[in-house]
């Protein structure tokens, strides 16, 4: 198969024409609406043949010169070690998609987070490890600065993205003594988008480390599946100063065998919602792109299509779930190719309009199976 070639859907109907592989396995067609379909080679069949795109197009002769001659000059002028122009499909993507935001997002809450680490074979270098936790929409630039005598040392420096956990170090026992006073300080904006403005903010906090160890401490959370130790920093805009955390609860789970899990540099900041409750993912480009410019109408459907798929493997294992669409009324377009991606890849899951009242016009239901 290649580009150019017009294939038939082998479990389907209808069929098309080949414009582009994704991998060695998927090939893209594009149907009789225009859309570019993701098909896996074994269930196409080539019903007609194109050798358009393997031409060598050679320069016309001028009037009175000999065609081996030119043909011969064209081959010296070209260089032998020309690199070939990669495929279009291979080119990384340029764009950069907006965080996400959440109802209830536009006050400031920050928290200085410890987890407790998992031990391998006894040993207990690093017992705990350290998160700063921006709960809101907005990005927040922040200094961790930890007290020294009169002086202070910058520990950790960096921008939380909205809604997201920043790890910031693994800590052994020995190092709490570093951690008592702590001085956050952070200032908090929105990218490309108007915001109310806040205040810059400068927390103290102060770190009991005896208290680590008395149980109790570590405790069900909103942000991690583990039990976690969370210090105010900045609750609802209001900077919590000097806060005399009870840190008192890991010495009886220190000495429980834990499960090693590895800890990625950031993560949501969230653990994930409820089953029950209705996941909503905005598709309008608005929400998904910085910006749409230089981008074609079929470049910025196909990322909303990538978004939607995205979505639905997430969150496919999960029978009983309810995933809300927002795709706008517009002229169905967007609308339409998912109905066709639910045909096609997701027969199990069904679909119906979402509610007006919650979500407006343009927006569908999916519920998984």
């Amino acid at each position: 198969m290649k580009i150019g070639d017009k294939v038939r859907f082998l479990n389907e109907v209808g069929g098309g024409k080949i414009v582009g592989f994704r991998d060695k396995h998927t090939v893209l067609v594009e149907d009789e609406t225009g859309f570019d379909v993701p098909m896996l080679a074994s269930e196409l069949v080539v019903v007609e043949d194109t050798d358009d795109y393997n031409i060598v197009r050679t320069p016309p002769s001028q009037p009175g010169q000999r065609a081996g001659q030119q043909a011969g000059q064209s081959r010296a002028a070209e260089p032998a070690d020309r690199e070939e122009e990669p495929d279009a499909a291979d080119r990384p993507v340029t764009f950069r998609p907006k965080p996400l935001e959440r109802r209830g997002g536009e006050t400031i809450n920050l928290y200085l987070a410890f987890l407790r680490t998992p031990e391998e074979d006894g040993s207990t270098e690093a017992d705990f490890e350290a998160y700063l936790i921006n709960d809101s929409n907005y990005y927040v630039r922040f200094l961790l600065l930890a007290q020294e005598g009169n002086a202070m040392r910058l520990r950790h420096e960096g921008t939380a993205e909205p809604n997201m956990k920043i790890f910031l170090e693994e800590i052994a026992r020995a190092e709490l003594t570093g951690w008592e006073r702590l001085t956050l300080q952070a200032l908090c904006y929105k990218e490309d988008k108007s915001f109310l403005p806040k205040p810059p903010f400068s927390a103290s906090l102060r770190i009991d480390g005896a208290k680590f160890y008395k149980p109790g401490t570590f405790r069900e959370n909103d942000f991690f599946e583990e039990e976690a130790l969370l210090y105010d920093a900045v609750r609802d805009d209001k900077v919590q100063n000097t806060l005399f955390v009870d840190a008192v609860s890991l010495q009886d789970a220190l000495m429980e065998k834990k499960q090693q899990t590895g800890r990625p540099k950031s993560q949501p900041a969230r653990k994930p919602r409820n089953p029950d409750e209705p996941v909503v993912t905005d598709l309008h480009a608005a929400e998904l792109l910085d910006t749409t410019a230089g981008m074609q109408p079929k470049d910025i459907l196909d990322y909303q299509l990538k978004v939607f798929r995205d979505t639905m493997e997430e969150h496919r294992k999960y029978p009983g779930r309810k995933l809300v669409f927002i795709h706008g009324k517009g002229n169905g377009v967007l609308r339409n190719a998912i109905l066709a991606e639910l045909k096609r890849h997701y027969k199990s899951a069904s679909s119906q309009d979402a509610s007006f009242r919650e979500y407006g016009f343009g927006a569908t239901l999916v519920t998984i199976h």
